[in-house]
């Protein structure tokens, strides 16, 4: 296993997604999308994410699968 490799991976993926996730904040909300679950009743308030779960996993384990066939 090839530590330092890893390692740079790692920081350049958390890099781009902290870079996507500034600029895409602006275009797309996440957390806010159709199909996410929101009851509010009085003092009560309920939110179930359920799309943008999704969503993120999707892309996460897109990521994570081009680490893996790269490495």
């Amino acid at each position: 296993m090839n530590i330092p490799k890893l390692l740079v991976t790692i920081g350049v993926v958390l890099i781009i997604a902290g870079v996507l996730w500034q600029v895409g904040g602006r275009f797309i909300s996440l957390g806010k999308l159709p199909g996410d679950i929101f009851i509010k009743r009085g003092n009560t308030t309920i939110y179930f994410p359920i799309v943008t779960s999704i969503i993120v996993s999707i892309v996460l384990s897109v990521i994570l699968y081009l680490i893996g066939r790269f490495r």
